[in-house]
């Protein structure tokens, strides 16, 4: 797909644990596109949920608090469009599930902020780099146009 193309009807973005990037990327494209995406995340297998994704995304004013990371295989529906996975064992799930079905996979790697250590401000750069990055992607690859400027 490319920034001239129309839209995709659904679109997954998966990543490890669907507790930071995922859950970012799909609330990013959510706030962007409204109703005319149907998004989801999903991860290899759920994590926890992560007060530094949170709290980065409140900060532009994105709430994902109720976020509750799921697995791929937890899916009821693989009727996507499109799977945009986010870390490399994401990949290689989303080209298995992807056999046999018309659906699109790209990968945008992207880093795991958890990665990160040092002090909270420095976890918490971190975090927001992968939002910005993932936001700048999501604005590129999705012609969305009225939304909302974040």
């Amino acid at each position: 797909m490319s920034a001239g193309g129309d839209l995709p009807g659904a679109v997954l973005f998966a990543c490890a644990s669907n507790a930071i990037r995922s859950p970012m990327a799909a609330a990013l494209l959510r706030h962007l596109a409204g109703r005319r995406i149907y998004v989801e995340s999903a991860g290899v297998r759920p994590g926890e949920p992560d007060p530094f994704a949170i709290a980065v995304m409140d900060e532009i004013g994105i709430d994902i608090s109720d976020h509750v990371p799921r697995a791929i295989d937890d899916l009821h529906d693989l009727g996507f469009d499109l799977i945009v996975t986010l870390a490399p064992e994401a990949q290689h799930k989303a080209l298995e599930l992807a056999q046999g079905y018309a659906v699109d996979v790209v990968y945008w790697p992207t880093p795991d902020p958890t990665l990160t250590t040092g002090s909270r401000d420095m976890i918490l750069d971190a975090y927001r780099g992968v939002r910005d990055r993932l936001f700048a992607s999501i604005k590129a690859e999705f012609p969305v146009q009225g939304a909302a400027g974040v």
